[in-house]
């Protein structure tokens, strides 16, 4: 299945590769160190150049929607490039890594996973989190909120009034250059608790180690799968850029950057 899938993808494309055109890559921001070190090493074996724009999954499925050049879409979700291929924009679209939300918390705020819940309701706590619809992340927040109903009532309403939708939106300010910006935020005092992708607050934290990351209790739980999808009209080269990294090698680097990769081998093949 998955094999057929990808060569759907090639066998869409009708536009060939200009020469030293590069491929016009639209990514999650999350995704921005893990895919810019693909692209790194695209280039490296392939001579082929990857241009990448990064940003909320959902403003970038708007922008290319709107008829922005894309060629690869590389969203945080699957639910963006899937609208986008069904409005004929793009082919299929394939999972390709998955996240996990964490708590990135201030130094001096006592959460733990066992009392995760009591502390993001506790009014003295602001919580930070990405826009809801704009950016995935925002979603995959608001899924811990309605979770957080089912282990105490009325939690939904509470988390939601109170969430400071801090990144990720039209409007939302960019951090200063070279900064995470959910270090950012814990720093500048705009939030006390952050939820984020397990893999930004690991960078927030290398950024800022006085910075703890807390585990999601099981109950509350939330997962992230990242859709990748050919835009129609894509290049030859993006095709192969594509397939690159969905490849053993573009799957290592998505691993070593922290992302769960679905397209590695098993360790132990059966002959």
């Amino acid at each position: 299945m998955r094999s057929a899938v990808l060569a759907a993808l090639v066998a869409m494309l009708a536009v060939p590769a200009a020469a030293q055109e590069p491929v016009r890559l639209y990514a999650a921001g999350s995704l921005r160190s893990a895919l810019t070190q693909v692209a790194e090493l695209y280039e490296t074996q392939s001579g082929g150049k990857v241009a990448g724009v990064f940003g909320a999954s959902g403003l970038l499925r708007e922008r290319i929607a709107g008829g922005e050049a894309a060629e690869v879409f590389a969203s945080a979700n699957m639910a963006h490039p899937q609208s986008l291929s069904a409005s004929g924009r793009a082919g299929p679209t394939v999972l390709f890594a998955r996240n996990r939300l964490c708590a990135l918390v201030r130094s001096g705020v006592a959460a733990t996973t066992q009392n995760l819940l009591a502390a993001l309701l506790d009014p003295a706590i602001r919580v930070g989190t990405s826009t809801p619809v704009a950016d995935p992340a925002g979603d995959y927040a608001w899924a811990l909120f309605a979770k957080a109903e089912r282990v105490q009532a009325g939690a939904r309403a509470r988390l939601e009034a109170k969430a400071l939708k801090l990144t990720g939106g039209p409007s939302a300010p960019p951090p200063p250059v070279g900064r995470n910006v959910y270090a950012a935020n814990i720093a500048d005092g705009n939030a006390d608790i952050f939820l984020a992708y397990c893999t930004a607050a690991e960078e927030a934290k290398r950024e800022v180690p006085s910075l703890q990351i807390v585990a999601i209790p099981p109950e509350l739980a939330v997962g992230a799968d990242y859709g990748l999808t050919l835009l129609r009209g894509a290049s030859a080269e993006a095709a192969n850029f594509a397939m690159f990294v969905l490849s053993p090698a573009g799957q290592a680097v998505l691993k070593r950057s922290g992302f769960d990769a679905p397209g590695l081998p098993q360790e132990e093949s059966v002959p």
